[in-house]
């Protein structure tokens, strides 16, 4: 009888950016900011863009569309990434990581058919 290995994936450990614990609040509150500026600038774009007559365009068609892939593929992977930097929990589940690939290929496909 021969023996095979049983052992199963049930999380991805994530390495990202080797950053020292007395530096982390210090760079979760960067990303934090560079996250929040992402989403409320490209929303704000989104809705005046939808609110102006002025600006229904296709020039500004397209760009309301990219603003909102932008917030989409940024809301995507930034909050996990927060996470993990506030919890000091390098991992993610298997079905987590998934989720998380299926949604980003999702907006991806979304965002290449417009095109």
């Amino acid at each position: 009888m021969r023996r095979e290995n049983q052992s199963s994936v049930s999380e991805f450990l994530l390495l990202g950016l080797p950053i020292r614990p007395e530096q982390q609040g210090v760079f979760f509150a960067l990303f934090l900011g560079v996250y929040l500026t992402t989403v409320l600038g490209n929303l704000l774009i989104f809705l005046l863009i939808r609110l102006d007559s002025h600006l229904h365009t296709p020039m500004y068609f397209f760009l309301s569309h990219l603003a909102l892939t932008d917030v989409s593929f940024s809301s995507v992977t930034v909050p996990k990434m927060l996470m993990s930097m506030q919890t000091q929990d390098q991992s993610i589940p298997y079905a987590g990581c998934i989720a998380q690939m299926y949604f980003f290929l999702l907006i991806w496909r979304i965002s290449c058919s417009h095109q």
